[in-house]
């Protein structure tokens, strides 16, 4: 594949990835609207890897937390804040994974990947996170980050398996429906983001690791390495202008996005 596209790609999906604007969503279209080629699974499970890398970065601190956590809830402690946020996390992250299986199999996710598809989501989803964001409440914290609340961002988080919706988006909107102030609410999605796409990961390069070879295995490094680099980056601005900024300059990229694609969906 050539470097550029490379580049392209990785680019794409660090920035989008953290940024609750639906990082699938312009993978797809990239290919769709410029001609480009499809750069494939292989490609797709490296810039997500890359991605992993900069979340766990970012939020070491939390991490280091919940790994802990683990250890506590194998010992038959849950009552530690590294096992609540372990158990969270896990359980938070069931929906996504049971509902990815059912599409993965039924071969459904492959026929959501369209411009109409992506631009309702884009619409849509965009129009319920304005909603969720101006009339949550601001309340919580991380600390109080229940089962409860994680089964519910979870649920919402699987509905992120329909292109252009945002996986951070949604779970973003749960969060902020539940009553958490906005950093909070980023924080937790961000944190919900490593064990699915850790998951999504290993799904997608089972499909593929028989197929790869060394040129593939080059390109899938150099793709893994930028989308890294821009991931931290979009993270880090994300997190910084949420002490002073609301979702809204989110909101009115996607649904004036979510309008152009559909109007090419259509004419």
């Amino acid at each position: 594949m050539p470097i550029f596209q490379l580049l392209l790609v990785a680019i794409i999906q660090g920035l989008t990835e953290f940024l609750p604007v639906s990082s699938s969503g312009h993978l797809i279209l990239l290919p769709g609207l410029t001609g480009l080629e499809d750069q494939g699974q292989l490609i797709d499970v490296a810039v997500h890897v890359g991605t992993l890398g900069a979340v766990v970065l970012y939020f070491w601190r939390d991490v280091k937390i919940g790994l802990g956590g683990l250890m506590d809830l194998a010992c038959g402690n849950a009552s530690t804040p590294g096992a609540r946020l372990a158990l969270g996390l896990i359980v938070g992250t069931i929906p996504v994974i049971l509902a990815g299986l059912v599409l993965h199999v039924t071969g459904l996710s492959g026929a959501m990947r369209s411009v109409a598809v992506i631009g309702w989501a884009m619409l849509i989803f965009g129009i319920v996170l304005y909603w969720a964001d101006q009339t949550g409440a601001d309340t919580k914290t991380v600390k109080d980050w229940s089962v409860r609340d994680a089964l519910v961002m979870g649920l919402w988080q699987a509905i992120a398996l329909i292109p252009g919706t945002s996986r951070s988006g949604i779970t973003i909107t749960a969060g902020r429906k539940l009553g958490y102030g906005r950093e909070e609410a980023a924080r937790l999605a961000m944190l919900m983001s490593i064990p699915t796409i850790l998951a999504s990961g290993i799904l997608l390069g089972a499909d593929v690791v028989q197929s790869a070879d060394w040129q593939a295995a080059q390109d899938s490094a150099i793709a893994a390495v930028f989308a890294f680099g821009a991931a931290l980056l979009a993270l880090t601005l994300m997190m910084r202008l949420l002490k002073s900024v609301s979702f809204t300059p989110y909101v009115i990229y996607r649904v004036i996005l979510g309008v152009v694609l559909l109007i090419i969906a259509y004419t």
